[in-house]
């Protein structure tokens, strides 16, 4: 195949930069050259050196596009020895910037189209809006709506945050490349808010829309409104919307896929808001342009012969048909070339009918081409290509064909010799066939021989011989058989023959005509047979092979089969026909059929049930509780109203349970006022006079029915008469009440109900809920400060009393900060409960720093304490411990090091910890003894530390432990670059 591509450099394109690519088929098979052309708007273009237009690889390449002499219609021709064809068409379009747009001035409340105004264009487009900046694009919902028909921005109603520039971005879907209209500022007035109004719908779906057959049709429909309208879809002419058919609730967008004839009818599209309606309608006509059916194939017909060739194409409306020769239109007006309803028909084939023939289909969707090639052959009689067999075997007492098929135009005469002498046809054993192949009947070995075939017409003769033997019939010696199986069992399906030991032998399987694959199945067919037994094994033998086994066995002469029915018993296949014939509040009534019980009858019934809310597929309680083998209908209860159903049914035999049926159509149980309350009713918190009521909402299944909703219920502790209040949203999950009256931290008594469109449920049971209490009024005493170490600082104070009747304490917020920081950038140390100090860690040494501190609870913090501060104490030793000395004897290990002096701005060293991995011992001088490790080596650390803290930690010191008697050993480390280990 070749494919046509225009490839388009130079001037900017607007939309689309490249049409789409045509496709041109030519037959290559013998051509020595091929000349590939270029036509525009039917005029052939001719490249030169040095001209915009350029031939790379067939592709034809336009630099410095020119707006009055590049556009218009392209089409490739390409001609080789055998003729020419022509491809379909490509057109050009060449677009251009538009100008900046003046500001759009609406109301607040009002509803706006802004136009994206796309240039002309090939190909499909998308488009998207940028609000202000990229990458901030518009985001569509119930709201704002991007139509991909015209490009333009719909808003139903403009907030105050719609305000801002937009622009258009456009992006051809052929070539990706995507490009942006100028901006489109829009403003408010400052004259008022728009009222209320009923929906106006601004995107109109046109009378009739055609629609290619299998593609997918997008209607878009949106309405300006305020409050923001709703849209819905349906069918007005009664048929009931497909299953396959989607609607975008957010944008309104109805699209159906794979378009097909039942789809085609009228659709209305209704927009509704609490100030009214509106709704437009749309006819989906169905169309097809040509799809090839039947295409002409390559011919090569003797001279003189007939050529027909029929070209079919499926279109909705019909096809016409004409055909191109060499592209261009045949010649009709000869009587023995005929065209009649796309059915070419030439008789009397000519030389000069040789060349390359197109049939183009169209109506007024599209066109589609066909490419075939017609030879014309006049030539002598030629065996070169289709000599007589060598040797040609045949089966004593069967038929034989020597075939006889020279190459030669026109056909000619057949005769045939047996050795030197003619050979001429009898009534009972030889005949020639009209194609010139010789057959004989019931073969002998009298019939063994030379056999020469001669060809003759008006350019020649020539002739082919070869010899014929005669073997022995192949008799399979197995007889047919019939065996009955159970799944899981193996079995071998034996085929013996006996046969002329001269032949070698081809053993081939079929299970129910079809050709078995050894080493595929799964690995279920294994050969067993010998040389001369093709017998095979079957393992594990499944359901699926139930059936005919047929063995071929075959030689150079003939073939013999035999078969063998296998009949394998398993589980039970699904139950057929299965569905909801009933459905109540709780209950639903089933039927099904039976499925085929794989030769065991069915034992029992099995129902099973899943809703949206369900982990998979669950067993349920059935009226009778035993479904038995003949039993075909069924009542499921103790389901829960309201709730959508799908059920499937399972049979069970001797042999185990087979498959689940298909499930059924969903199904809803009808609805009955609620009987479950929310549970875990709490509440407590909130602002100031307010009474925070919680629970935990009711889930979808358990709502009973539509129009659910809770009714809370509360009263101050020792009150008689309840308030009620109705939350309509069955998803929320906390209501607040607010009164001044309401004084803090005071008891109530809190219930919640349940309703839906069926009545009232019941009321939960009582609970005790505070509510708001007010923030701590007092700040901590006797606040107090310590430097712990040069990071660490302890804060404490006197606690406040827990609870009054207004107020509670749940723990203390503390604020620190250092001398050259300011207090809003202060850390905060949140505690809970009746904590009376903190470690503050992580601060830096000789540095003041400030504290403040105050009590919280759920209603906020109280006021601060007077601000402290505290100086942290100077830094521990940076210097580590040098010149470690350590030396062994007998059970001793006598470590000594130089003493760490601490620099003027660091605290004075108090002490020394030496670490051996888990153990740590304190000395306050320069060494020490430790005992000699017996079972590892000791690995020993020595650190200084001082009132601000531990120091530098000196390097790893390895002692080995002692594997046996005593000895002396002395080691130095010192504190150089490469940390010198010295032991005498």
């Amino acid at each position: 195949m070749w494919r046509l591509k225009i490839t388009v450099i130079g001037l900017g394109i607007g939309y689309n930069s490249c049409p789409r690519a045509s496709h041109l088929g030519l037959l290559l098979s013998r051509e020595v050259w091929l000349l590939l052309r270029w036509k525009l708007n039917d005029s052939f273009i001719v490249p030169r050196s040095g001209s915009r237009y350029a031939l790379t690889g067939g592709n034809l390449r336009i630099s410095h596009l020119n707006k009055e002499e590049d556009v218009g219609v392209y089409q490739c021709l390409a001609t080789n020895s055998f003729g020419t064809i022509v491809s379909r068409e490509a057109s050009l379009h060449i677009n251009f910037k538009t100008q900046s747009r003046s500001p759009v001035r609406v109301r607040e409340g009002q509803g706006v189209v802004l136009l994206c105004g796309p240039p002309p264009h090939s190909g499909e487009l998308t488009f998207t809006w940028i609000f202000n900046e990229y990458p901030f694009f518009v985001m569509q919902d119930t709201r704002r709506f991007v139509s991909q028909k015209t490009g333009n921005l719909y808003i139903a109603m403009v907030e105050p945050s719609d305000v801002g520039n937009y622009t258009c971005v456009v992006t051809n879907t052929v070539t990706k490349s995507s490009i942006q209209g100028p901006p489109t500022p829009l403003v408010l007035r400052v004259d008022g808010v728009m009222g209320e109004y009923e929906p106006k719908i601004e995107i109109q779906l046109p009378d009739v829309i055609p629609v290619a057959k299998s593609s997918t049709v997008k209607l878009e429909c949106f309405a300006l409104g305020n409050p923001v309208p709703t849209i819905s879809w349906r069918r007005v002419d009664g048929v009931a919307v497909g299953r396959k058919v989607d609607v975008n609730k957010a944008s309104g967008v109805l699209e159906i896929p794979y378009f097909q004839q039942e789809d085609a009818g009228l659709y209305e599209c209704v927009a509704e808001n609490s100030k009214g309606r509106n709704s437009v309608k749309g006819k989906l006509s169905f169309y097809a342009p040509p799809h090839l059916i039947e295409e002409p194939q390559d011919a090569q017909k003797p001279i003189d012969d007939t050529l027909v060739w029929e070209c079919k194409a499926s279109a909705k409306p019909k096809s016409s048909y004409r055909w191109l020769k060499n592209g261009e239109p045949l010649d009709t007006m000869e009587d023995r070339v005929q065209v009649n309803n796309g059915v070419l028909t030439i008789s009397s084939l000519k030389l000069a009918d040789i060349g390359m023939y197109q049939c183009v289909a169209e109506n007024k969707h599209g066109r589609v081409f066909t490419n075939t090639e017609l030879q014309v052959i006049a030539v002598a009689p030629d065996f070169s290509q289709n000599m007589l067999k060598p040797q040609t075997l045949a089966r004593q007492g069967g038929d034989v064909l020597i075939e006889c098929r020279p190459k030669m135009s026109p056909h000619g005469m057949i005769s045939w010799r047996k050795g030197k002498e003619a050979l001429r046809e009898s009534h009972r054993y030889v005949s020639v066939l009209d194609n010139g192949s010789l057959r004989i009947a019931n073969v002998t070995k009298m019939d063994v021989g030379l056999y020469t075939c001669v060809a003759r017409n008006q350019f020649g003769v020539a002739s082919s011989a070869g010899s014929l033997l005669v073997k022995e019939t192949t008799i399979i010696t197995s007889p047919a058989g019939h065996l009955d199986v159970t799944v899981g069992e193996s079995i071998v399906l034996p085929c013996q023959v006996s046969h002329d030991p001269t032949l070698d032998l081809k053993f081939t399987w079929f299970f129910n005509e079809q050709l078995i694959h050894f080493g595929n199945h799964g690995g279920y067919f294994e050969k067993v047979g010998g040389r001369s037994a093709g017998d095979i094994m079957i393992r594990n033998i499944q359901l699926r092979h139930a059936g005919k086994y047929t063995c071929a066995v075959q030689t150079k002469v003939d073939s013999v089969s035999i078969a063998t029915d296998v009949v394998v018993r398993g589980a039970p296949d699904p139950p057929v026909d299965f569905q909801v014939t009933e459905m109540t509040d709780s209950t639903a009534s089933l039927s099904w059929g039976s499925g085929p019980d794989n030769h065991s009858p069915v034992l029992t019934h099995n129902i099973q049930a899943r809703t949206t809310f369900s982990l998979g597929w669950q067993g349920v309680i059935t009226v009778p509780e035993l479904l038995g083998g003949k039993q075909l209908t069924a009542t499921v209860i103790d389901l829960s109203p309201w709730v959508e159903y799908e059920f499937r049914v399972l049979a069970t035999n001797a042999i185990g349970t087979g498959e689940p049926s298909k499930p059924s159509k969903k199904a809803r149980t009808k609805d009955m006022p609620p009987k479950v309350t929310p549970s875990r009713v709490n509440g407590g918190g909130g602002g100031r006079s307010e009474l925070v009521i919680t629970w935990e909402p009711v889930p979808e299944e358990l709502q009973s029915g539509p129009g659910f909703g809770y009714v809370v219920a509360f009263r101050p502790q020792g009150a008689q008469g309840w308030m009620q209040a109705a939350v309509t949203s069955p998803d929320t999950s906390r209501y607040i009440f607010k009164n001044e009256s309401i004084a803090p931290f005071s008891p109530f008594h809190v219930k919640v109900g349940v309703y839906n469109n069926k009545g009232e449920g019941p009321f939960g049971p009582v609970a005790t809920i505070y509510s708001a209490e007010e923030e701590p009024s007092r700040a901590p005493g006797r606040v107090r400060a310590r430097s712990v170490s040069a990071s660490e600082v302890e804060a404490t104070w006197k606690a406040l009393p827990w609870s009054n009747n207004r107020r509670r304490i749940l723990g203390y917020e503390l604020r620190y900060w250092g001398e050259r920081e300011r207090q809003e950038t202060a850390s905060v140390i949140r505690t809970m409960g009746n904590r009376t100090s903190v470690v503050i860690r992580g601060l830096e040494g000789s540095r003041t720093y400030f504290i403040s501190l105050r009590a919280y609870n759920s209603a906020g913090v109280g006021p601060h304490c007077a601000t402290v501060n505290v100086t942290t104490k100077k830094p521990p030793p940076s210097q580590a411990p040098v010149k470690i000395i350590w030396n062994t004897s007998n059970s001793k290990v006598i470590l000594k090091w130089d003493q760490v002096r601490a620099l003027e701005n660091e605290s004075e060293v108090t002490g020394y910890k030496v670490r051996d991995r888990p153990n740590v011992v304190e000395t306050n001088t320069t060494s020490l003894e430790l005992a000699l490790p017996v079972n590892e080596d000791y690995v020993i650390q020595i650190k200084p530390f001082s009132e601000g803290g531990e120091g530098s930690s000196s390097r790893q010191i390895t002692i080995p432990r002692i594997a046996g008697g005593t000895f002396y050993q002395m080691c130095i480390m010192t504190t150089s670059a490469l940390s010198l280990v010295m032991c005498l």
